[in-house]
């Protein structure tokens, strides 16, 4: 594993007692792309960027307060490795987790928020 690579790793993943958290898989790794991807489309559907499906018409602002919430969620963390609850301080991704990921988390769980109940 080359530097870069390992270094994106350490910024990405929590650390426990010394060694990562977990080791994500392929799988999940494409489909949290897959979901960030859709949340973007979401976006642009929201802000008439691009045209609503019609079958996603009557739901769309429904559909973007749940992407809100889970940005929002993801910045109050799980009480242990992530977002401003997290106990476990240990590593880089802990310290970039407190000042740049969950407040990023936050703003975008706003964002959505906002163009849920804001836009239309």
């Amino acid at each position: 594993m080359g530097f870069w690579r390992q270094k994106g790793v350490d910024l990405a993943i929590p650390v426990v007692e010394g060694g990562k958290a977990f080791t994500p898989g392929t799988l999940i790794t494409l489909l949290v792309a897959g979901a960030l991807t859709v949340f973007a489309l979401l976006s642009l559907s929201l802000t008439d960027v691009i045209t609503t499906p019609q079958i996603l018409e009557n739901y769309i602002e429904w559909i973007a307060l749940v992407v809100g919430a889970i940005f929002v969620l993801r910045a109050v963390g799980d009480f242990n490795l992530v977002g401003f609850s997290k106990k476990n301080q240990q590593g880089q991704f802990a310290r970039l987790d407190t000042w740049l990921y969950s407040p990023l988390c936050l703003c975008v769980g706003a964002g959505y928020f906002y163009l849920a109940w804001g836009m239309k």
